[in-house]
């Protein structure tokens, strides 16, 4: 009987074992069932089951599971429970793949896939390039280690549950390990997108904190789901510890009692909540009752919710609102917080409890202690968050750690790369411990570079310098939605934090081969050419000349003509995700337009009238965009830098 024959009657049928009963090994070997069948022509059903052992001698299988239940000894991590690494063997659709951890299985899996020609996008069904293959022809032989420990995305802007169901199953497709919601119960970014905040168009919805809390434990199942490490909380320390909900940023009335009052720092003479906002204030630190406070929510916290695996402790977010008090004056607010770090080490331990410790160089922190110490390193890890950093230059060594003095509420920020570097380099003297990078780049910068092409580029420089200044990763502060008009800078982040050997242009080409098809190379040419455009900072600033508005007018005009009759002729595709991809860049063909009008328009009324059709476009068609645009943080970045109202 011939091969063909023998497969029609099932002789060849391929299934899927996989060992154990671990939900996130179930979802490994499920995920591989569903894309093989999906790739199939004929759409052949592939079973899943499951084994207690592998059994090497079983055919037309390939097993699923950890590299212990293989006997592979040639994997090794520093921390299996949080370092990822995955052994992939298959020869004509039989084989393994095996983690070091549940995790690293399900990395592998979708590793595997990649290499059989799959391919996400974008989050979301619309995002899944699928191609034709039988399963039975798939070689592929991986054994690979992640370049960074830490690989994660943090929830930021305005969301609905779904936006965040959907990243979360997304990130660990590219590559992403962790995810981090900010906040109790992160009802900030659901209030924006329910509330229609920036959209008059949309009627609003009730919003209660409750149903925010409801959707953190849907996160947190999906979460748990794929075995991603979960990151927690961060702001509020300084305001849940005196019984006051940090809910967001917006400024409030709240009734201080005068047991409350005496925690907060005293600033101008005044102990009051910073402008009206609780998580932008401060305590009174060398208050050893203000800090006993903060220790005990944190373990109470933690004792309930016992699934975080790096629990962020921040201070305020604001600056030069630190305690004037006679005593505060005495320490740096670094050497206060690292008494606080201490405490806590000493409480979570006599509890039992495991849990890491994130703290953060970030506005006063910025400054390392000068007295204290971290007595048990292995319980933290250091987070640089350099929030006022430039996104036009890349990340790169600094030899010298020269800071410039602290002055205490009179500080301002780095903004150049050397600057925030050296204070980095300043903490690594004081703390040689596990570390990350909490950035920005998609934030609010990438919304300055609207066909995404330089953004994606700094971020792969970035990531593969991570090394260079002794940092283990990066966790990305940003929204949420940004796919519009690719999502080239979210797959460049997995992909390159995975692997930082990736080659840059290697990856870009691949994304655009797989969005738009054969016309990927013209598209990306085309992109490239609007992010060179839109790069002129006076622009954004409404600084710029007659002769520079005029030049990006003209030049935006023949571009966006040229790109309108690729899109009119490739926009028709049988493919969803191709489909997807053309209907989202004859949007952002139109968006430009309207964006450089705005731009280059006049002052006052000229520049407002600009203004308000390209928010108009943005309001009526928010629906068709919701999914990778967040029109509320664009609104309020562009909004926030002065050039429009």
């Amino acid at each position: 009987m011939n091969e063909t024959a023998g497969r029609e009657n099932g002789e060849r049928a391929l299934k899927i074992c996989q060992i154990g009963e671990n939900e996130v090994i179930t979802l490994a070997a499920g995920e591989v069932s569903h894309y093989l069948a999906r790739m199939s022509p004929g759409g052949a059903i592939i079973e899943v089951v499951k084994a207690k052992k592998y059994d090497p001698a079983v055919k037309n299988t390939l097993w699923v599971g950890l590299t212990k239940d293989f006997g592979v000894a040639s994997l090794t991590v520093p921390l299996p429970e949080l370092d990822d690494a995955f052994l992939v063997r298959v020869q004509r659709g039989e084989g393994i793949i095996a983690g070091v951890n549940e995790r690293s299985v399900l990395l592998g899996a979708y590793r595997f896939l990649t290499e059989a020609g799959c391919r996400w996008v974008r989050p979301g069904p619309a995002g899944e390039f699928i191609p034709e293959q039988e399963a039975w022809e798939i070689n592929v032989e991986l054994q690979e280690k992640a370049s960074y420990r830490h690989r994660g995305l943090c929830i930021e802007g305005a969301v609905s549950l779904e936006n965040v169901k959907e990243i979360v199953d997304w990130a660990p497709k590219v590559g992403f390990n962790a995810y981090f919601i900010q906040f109790r119960e992160a009802y900030i970014f659901f209030e924006r997108w329910y509330t229609h905040r920036n959209n008059p168009l949309q009627k609003p919805d009730l919003f209660p904190k409750e149903k925010a809390r409801a959707f953190v434990r849907e996160i947190e199942k999906e979460i748990k789901k794929r075995g991603l490490l979960y990151h927690a909380v961060g702001h509020g320390w300084t305001c849940e510890p005196l019984g006051i909900p940090a809910l967001g940023w917006d400024p409030g009335k709240y009734r201080v009692s005068q047991a409350q009052r005496r925690f907060l720092a005293e600033v101008d003479g005044r102990r009051d909540f910073f402008h009206g906002v609780p998580l932008n204030t401060n305590l009174c630190y060398s208050n050893p009752e203000a800090k006993r406070l903060i220790v005990e929510e944190v373990v109470r916290y933690l004792k309930v919710h016992d699934g975080i695996d790096f629990l962020h402790l921040w201070l305020a977010d604001e600056i030069n609102n630190q305690c004037e008090c006679e005593e505060c004056r005495k320490a740096l607010p670094a050497d206060y917080y690292l008494q606080i770090l201490n405490e806590l080490d000493e409480a979570l331990t006599k509890e039992g409890l495991k849990t890491r410790i994130v703290f953060l160089l970030y506005m006063d922190l910025l400054w390392p202690p000068e007295k204290e110490k971290i007595k048990n390193p292995q319980r933290f890890v250091l987070m640089f968050a350099p929030i006022t950093r430039t996104y036009r230059r890349h990340l790169s060594p600094v030899k010298e750690a020269k800071l410039p003095p602290y002055r205490r509420n009179r500080l301002q920020l780095p903004s150049s790369i050397e600057e925030n570097l050296r204070f980095l380099r300043a903490w690594q003297q004081v703390f040689p411990g596990d570390s990350f990078d909490f950035d920005y780049h998609l934030m609010w910068a990438h919304y300055e570079d609207p066909g995404y092409c330089n953004i994606a580029q700094l971020l792969s420089r970035d990531i593969k310098s991570l090394h260079e200044i002794d940092l283990n990763g990066l966790v990305s502060c940003q929204v949420q939605r940004a796919f519009f008009p690719t999502g080239l800078p979210m797959y460049i982040l997995g992909r390159t934090l995975w692997d930082a050997g990736l080659d840059f242009e290697e990856l870009t080409a691949d994304y655009f081969d797989t969005a738009f098809g054969d016309a990927g190379a013209v598209c990306l040419e085309y992109l490239r050419r609007l992010s060179a455009l839109f790069d002129r900072p006076g622009l954004w600033e409404g600084k710029s000349g007659d002769v520079e508005r005029e030049a990006l007018r003209s030049s935006l005009a023949e571009i966006l003509q040229d790109l309108e009759a690729v899109i009119e002729k490739n926009s028709r595709q049988k493919d969803r995700c191709r489909a997807a991809s053309w209907n989202y860049l004859s949007f952002f063909s139109r968006f430009c337009s309207l964006l450089g009008a705005f731009l280059t328009a006049g002052k006052g009324e000229e520049r407002n009238t600009a203004w308000g059709k390209l928010k108009e476009f943005l309001w009526e068609n928010e629906n068709h965009l919701q999914a990778v645009f967040d029109v509320f943080e664009f609104i309020e970045t562009i909004e926030r830098k002065g050039a429009a109202k």
